[in-house]
């Protein structure tokens, strides 16, 4: 996953390019990519009339759903795509709890430059199984995005920011410990002591041989000359 310093949205409206949104990312201090989208057939949010318990929560975690083939043939809607994915992602979580997920955005490529792509809110149902059944509820707003003109990234900055890091090379035995540090085992084959054959030219046997032998004489000589 590429990681970038944030995502930036410029607003502009003229006669050659009305209702002109930018949308930027920058990696490193640099722009990395840009998308200029028009925005047609706008619909506000104040326009549509639900039920307000159905209204998404601030803060919760959005779907998202790609619907047609252009997203995957045509290069300035991928481009789109990826950009729309990056900002709306928000933080990054492991786990998500279903009962919090109540909004989706569906994006509809209608043609090869425009994408509709509106705002709903999900209803969960019943549905007599552990999975419940999601209806999508209009809830705006909605617009068509008209792509007019996007650069992709620079090959040498797009490989920097895709760059992962080099996972080091897992040493065998070896384990590391947040207290103790850096841990390893040794195995050590069974040295078979007992079938070893020790001489009597060792010379810790002689120093217990002479001992020994000390000590059986002290003991004779207390008892033939007792006090």
């Amino acid at each position: 996953m590429t990681t970038f310093g944030c995502l930036k949205v410029y607003g502009s409206h003229s006669k050659k390019r009305p209702n002109n949104l930018i949308l930027g990312r920058t990696y490193d201090h640099h722009i990395y990519d840009l998308v200029e989208v028009g925005v047609e057939n706008y619909k506000s949010m104040e326009s549509y009339v639900y039920d307000k318990k159905l209204a998404p929560k601030l803060g919760s975690k959005p779907f998202f759903a790609f619907i047609g083939e252009h997203f995957e043939s045509v290069e300035e809607l991928k481009h789109l795509k990826e950009v729309l994915l990056d900002l709306f992602r928000g933080e990054v979580i492991e786990n998500l709890n279903l009962a919090g997920v109540d909004r989706i955005y569906v994006c509809t490529a209608i043609s090869p430059t425009t994408v509709y792509m509106m705002h709903c809110a999900l209803r969960l149902k019943r549905s007599g199984t552990p999975i419940p059944r999601m209806e999508l509820v209009e809830v705006g707003p909605s617009m068509d995005l008209v792509v007019r003109r996007h650069r992709l990234p620079v090959e040498s900055l797009k490989k920097e920011a895709t760059k992962t890091a080099e996972h080091a090379k897992k040493v065998k035995n070896v384990t590391k410990d947040p207290v103790q540090g850096r841990l390893g085992k040794v195995y050590m084959p069974d040295q078979q002591v007992g079938r070893l054959t020790l001489s009597n030219d060792i010379k810790g046997l002689k120093r217990e041989r002479r001992e020994a032998k000390k000590n059986k004489e002290h003991s004779k000589k207390q008892k033939v000359n007792p006090e």
